[in-house]
């Protein structure tokens, strides 16, 4: 593995269903455009476990204050109560220094108010839960808000908490995990369940291994 990491935030009441498409997908080297590059690595307030909303015990592989943006690739800030009730708040400055850095940063539900109460959605499009909810936090890029599921602009990723699919597409195209032919396919599998998707992700699969296949020659 050439250690190409992605680290995840975990912290107690963690949504366990909004990032779980994309740390599965960037964790699991099937339909990879390079396989056995990508890991992730969990990153919590502390190194003891932590509690998610499904009950769920997490020992983070590492702390907040431990992570450095020049050992990483991204970092996905999933949602929780947590972040409703003011919490977090060093990771919304870890994420400040990661995109300081040029590191991108991916928050869905509750961590696009964590970034926006720390003023890092004011000059990016964004997306959240809804733009009322959003808007309670007070900041200043209600202008730039996007009635979508999911928005990329630039190193920020915004999702909202019924997105967790269009999270993790936005996610993977920011990484170019997958060839696009097959990100569009998978992405049209998952979205739609429709047979036919699953066998363009399969030819589109076999023309990226073809290919790599050529390469090596």
């Amino acid at each position: 593995m050439s250690g190409l990491t992605v680290h995840c935030f975990v912290f107690d009441t963690l949504a366990d269903w909004e990032h779980g498409f994309a740390v599965a997908g960037i964790n699991t080297t099937q339909f990879h455009r390079v396989p056995n590059q990508w890991r992730v690595r969990t990153v919590g307030p502390r190194r003891e476990a932590i509690v998610t909303a499904g009950g769920v015990r997490i020992i983070p592989d590492l702390t907040l204050e431990e992570l450095s943006p020049s050992e990483s690739h991204m970092l996905i800030l999933p949602g929780g109560d947590t972040w409703d009730e003011g919490g977090n708040t060093d990771a919304v400055e870890k994420a400040r220094e990661f995109l300081a850095s040029g590191v991108p940063v991916a928050a869905i539900c509750g961590a696009t108010a964590g970034l926006a109460r720390g003023g890092l959605l004011d000059a990016v499009r964004h997306t959240s839960n809804a733009r009322e909810y959003i808007a309670a936090t007070g900041y200043r890029g209600g202008d730039l808000y996007q009635e979508e599921p999911a928005v990329t602009d630039g190193d920020v990723i915004t999702a909202a908490s019924m997105a967790p699919l269009e999270f993790a597409y936005h996610i993977y195209r920011r990484l170019d995990l997958y060839a696009p032919d097959v990100l569009e396919a998978w992405y049209g599998l998952f979205s739609t369940r429709k047979p036919e998707y699953f066998a363009e992700l399969m030819r589109a699969t076999a023309a990226v291994e073809g290919t790599k296949a050529l390469e090596k020659r």
